[in-house]
């Protein structure tokens, strides 16, 4: 039954005392909760990609990604954003690179949970997305020549040769795309581990109410009211907490008072214009398996202004929040939803999105739980 707290009943061993353990949930919240799991899915390789999965390709990305070599003036390197320390992203409002850059750093962690790239979505493939901060003038300012020069006088020379061939045969293009890819495979290995949501939600799985009682009664009235009347796993659903698509959550596109950030409608001019999608030459998969996304996928008035859902695993090590970073921290997050501006919204958009009128102890739960899906101990 809806709203009704109870005892979860299951069978219980002989001489097991659990008198005290009890389970907040309703039926129908325990199956929403087993819909968030298991984690971590098993992602398998990845098709477009040749190297994904390559222990080799994994230790050149690894290298790559720290060397300020994928940078024309050698200042920077992908690690220079996307620290480890906060999440692989970098703890700023917005991303810095030669200069203020319009929207903040995403996180890199749990990457293969996704199907578009970016907070436009202006890539359908984790190898892809790599290439556009190495050419962008305003971040590592790389032309496809001046990269292939750098890595072929460079000690990363023989290790790329033993991967993707000698490099001196290969045209700009190419290995700009190879180095994307090892890339690419070393990002695939940026996962979350498992949370004291996933041990509470692993115990409801199984029917073990004590291991289940050890989740807080806080987090289990937050996931309540995450499920419930926030409404929040609408767009947060599934076990990276995200439906990967695009929404208007809210918050302002202005990026001053004369220049807006276009999101998913600028993201999908940049996709349908991309030689490196799934749809490409330079995918690996020879059945183009991906390819059905960016071939149907159409442009609509209503993807003006929006952005894609970010997954929530992992969130409290790398705020600040939403695309433009404007929010610092979980409970300012909180407060954004709760009292969320109606007028602001797009009229074609986000009907689901109210003000919750939340007390302070349940504003406190819903952090709470938004808590438990990053102490895994990352």
């Amino acid at each position: 039954m809806r709203g009704v707290s109870y005892l979860l009943a299951i069978p219980l061993c002989i001489g097991l005392s659990v008198a005290n353990a009890e389970v907040l949930l309703t039926e129908d919240e325990i199956a929403q909760t087993l819909s968030h799991g298991p984690w971590p899915p098993d992602f398998g390789v990845d098709p477009s990609n040749k190297v994904s999965g390559n222990r080799d390709a994994i230790k050149l990305g690894e290298a790559f990604f720290a060397d300020p070599i994928l940078s024309k003036n050698r200042e920077m390197s992908c690690q220079s954003c996307h620290d480890p320390a906060t999440g692989f992203s970098d703890a700023l409002p917005r991303a810095v690179g030669k200069k203020i850059l319009d929207r903040n750093t995403p996180s890199l962690m749990n990457l293969r949970s996704h199907r578009w790239f970016g907070w436009a979505g202006g890539s359908d493939n984790i190898w892809a997305q790599s290439i556009a901060p190495i050419l962008h003038e305003d971040e590592m300012g790389h032309d496809r020549d001046s990269l292939k020069k750098a890595i072929s006088a460079s000690s990363y020379k023989s290790a790329y040769d033993d991967l993707f061939g000698p490099i001196a045969q290969h045209e700009s293009n190419e290995v700009l795309v190879n180095i994307s890819k090892a890339l690419a495979a070393y990002q695939e290995t940026l996962v979350t581990g498992q949370t004291s949501f996933d041990r509470f939600r692993n115990a409801l799985e199984a029917g073990d109410t004590e291991a289940a009682s050890e989740y807080s009664a806080s987090a289990q009235r937050g996931l309540q009211l995450f499920l419930g009347r926030g409404n929040c796993a609408f767009c947060h659903s599934g076990p990276a907490f995200t439906n990967g698509e695009f929404h208007d959550a809210g918050v302002p596109y202005f990026i001053t008072e004369t220049r807006v950030d276009e999101g998913r409608y600028g993201g999908l001019k940049a996709l349908k214009q991309s030689p490196y999608t799934l749809a490409g030459e330079f995918s690996d998969d020879p059945d183009k398996s991906g390819a059905w996304a960016v071939n149907q996928v159409r442009f609509q008035h209503s993807d003006f202004g929006t952005f894609r859902v970010p997954g929530l695993r992992g969130a409290l090590h790398s705020a600040p929040y939403m695309h433009n970073g404007s929010l610092s921290d979980l409970a300012a997050v909180v407060d954004h939803y709760d009292m969320i501006n109606m007028e602001r919204l797009h009229v074609d958009g986000e009907a689901i999105l109210q003000p919750l009128g939340l007390s302070e102890r349940e504003k406190e739960d819903l952090v709470t739980f938004l808590e438990s899906l990053s102490d895994d101990g990352s």
